[in-house]
C-alpha cells in the first residue's frame, strides 16, 4: 500500500474504484464521508458512480494508456464489479496496490475455481462437474442428475448465463446456445431459505460480518432482502465461522459477500463475491456503519467499524418497471430511497432500492 494512505489516512487521498455502476457510487459516496476524494474508471459516459466522484475516466479496460495513467493519479484501487480483464490488473498493478488481491477476484470470476477452492476448505456446495464437451455434460448429468443447472464459467450475473436441464433432449443445441464456452454442471439444491451475510476483514487480520439477511428473488434477480433472516442462532454462528474462513484463507482486505442456501443438512455455499453487495445495502439504514463505509476502512488501513445492527430492515430493489412508479417510493416518507442516476430505464434493470424499518 502506498505510505500516503497508510500512515495518514484522512488527508485527501485519492482512491481508485473500476466500475461505475451503483456500487461504485455508493462507495466514492462513502469514501467522501470519511475525506477521501476518488476517482472513478468505466467505458461508459455518465456512469452513476461518475456524478458523485471527484475524477472520472471514461475508457475500455483493454486501453493500457489509460489504465496506466488512472493508476499513477490515485493512492490506491478497489473494485466493484468481479468481471475486470486480468490484464487490465496487471497493468494496474505496476503502479498502484490493488485491494480486494488480484488472487480474490481470479478464485470469484471462474465459477469451477471458486467451488474448488470452497470444497478445499470443507465447505459444501452444490454438486458440481467441469463441462467442456457434449461428453462432459453427459458424463456429468449421469452423476448429478437431472435436474442441474448449467453455468457458463464467467461472466454470469442476476440469472443471466444459465439454464436449467430438466431433460437429455437438445443438449447439443443449449452448449451452442452458450458458444461451447467453458461451463459448469451444478446439482438442484432443495433448500428451505437463501441467506447471504456481508463480511469484513482489515488489513490487521480483524474481521467483522452483519447480520445474515433472508434473500427473495423475481427472474433470477435479488428482489427483496428481509434482516434479521429467520433462522436460529447455530445457522447464524455457522454463517460467521465459514465466512470468516474464507476471508483468512484468502487474506483478503475489503468486504465480501457470501450467497448461502439453508437446507436440512446445514448450509451450502452458492458463490461469493468479492465486493460489496446487492443484499447488503440494508445496512446503509440498520447500522452505524454500512457494508461501503465498511469496505473503504478496511482497504485504507482503518480500523473495521461498529456494524451491530440496530434495526429490523426490509430491502426492496427497484428495478425498471417499479422504477415508472417513482412517486410511489418518493412520497413514502417512512422508507430510505436511494436511487442510482441511471438514464436508460430496461425491464429487470436495477434503478435504485429503498430500506425500510420493520416490526415482526
Amino acid at each position: 500500500m502506498n505510505q500516503k494512505i497508510k500512515d495518514s489516512p484522512i488527508q485527501n487521498s485519492i482512491i481508485g474504484i473500476l466500475g461505475g455502476g451503483q456500487l461504485g457510487r455508493m462507495l466514492a459516496i462513502a469514501a467522501s464521508r470519511l475525506g477521501y476524494k476518488s476517482h472513478i474508471f468505466d467505458p461508459n459516459i455518465n456512469s452513476p458512480a461518475s456524478q458523485v466522484s471527484t475524477f472520472s475516466t471514461q475508457a475500455s479496460y483493454d486501453n493500457v494508456q489509460a489504465l496506466a495513467s488512472f493508476a499513477k493519479s490515485v493512492d490506491i484501487v478497489t473494485y466493484e464489479f468481479e468481471n475486470i480483464p486480468t490484464d487490465a490488473l496487471n497493468i494496474i498493478e505496476k503502479h498502484a496496490s490493488i485491494f480486494p488481491s488480484k488472487e480474490a477476484l481470479f478464485t470469484s470470476q471462474d465459477r469451477l475455481v471458486e467451488k474448488q477452492f470452497l470444497t478445499s476448505l470443507g465447505l459444501k456446495t452444490a454438486p458440481f462437474q467441469n463441462i467442456e464437451n457434449i461428453n462432459d455434460l453427459n458424463n456429468a448429468l449421469d452423476k448429478i442428475g437431472i435436474p442441474a443447472i448449467l453455468k457458463t464459467r464467467r461472466l454470469g450475473y442476476d440469472g443471466k448465463g444459465q439454464v436449467k436441464i430438466n431433460d437429455t433432449n437438445n443438449l447439443d443445441k443449449i452448449l451452442t446456445q452458450f458458444h461451447n464456452v467453458p461451463c459448469i454442471l451444478e446439482g438442484v439444491v432443495n433448500f428451505n431459505m437463501e441467506i447471504s451475510i456481508i463480511g469484513a476483514r482489515d488489513q490487521f487480520g480483524a474481521v467483522s460480518c452483519y447480520d445474515p439477511g433472508e434473500n427473495y428473488h423475481e427472474n433470477g434477480i435479488l428482489k427483496t432482502t428481509l434482516v434479521p433472516a429467520k433462522i436460529n442462532q447455530k445457522t447464524s454462528t455457522d454463517a460467521v465461522l465459514l465466512t470468516g474462513k474464507i476471508l483468512n484463507e484468502l487474506d483478503y482486505i475489503g468486504v465480501i459477500g457470501v450467497e448461502l442456501f439453508v437446507t436440512d443438512n446445514g448450509l451450502l455455499i452458492n458463490e461469493i463475491a468479492p465486493r460489496v453487495h446487492n443484499s447488503g445495502h440494508w445496512t446503509q439504514n440498520g447500522c452505524l456503519i454500512d457494508q461501503f463505509e465498511q469496505h473503504i476502512r478496511a482497504i485504507v488501513g482503518l480500523k473495521l467499524g461498529d456494524g451491530k445492527r440496530h434495526s429490523n430492515i426490509e430491502m426492496i430493489n427497484i428495478l425498471g418497471d417499479d422504477f415508472k412508479k417513482l412517486d410511489k417510493f418518493v412520497k413514502d416518507g417512512k422508507s430510505a430511497l436511494h436511487l442510482y442516476g441511471k438514464e436508460d430505464i430496461k425491464v429487470g434493470r436495477k434503478m435504485g432500492h429503498i430500506n425500510k424499518i420493520y416490526e415482526f
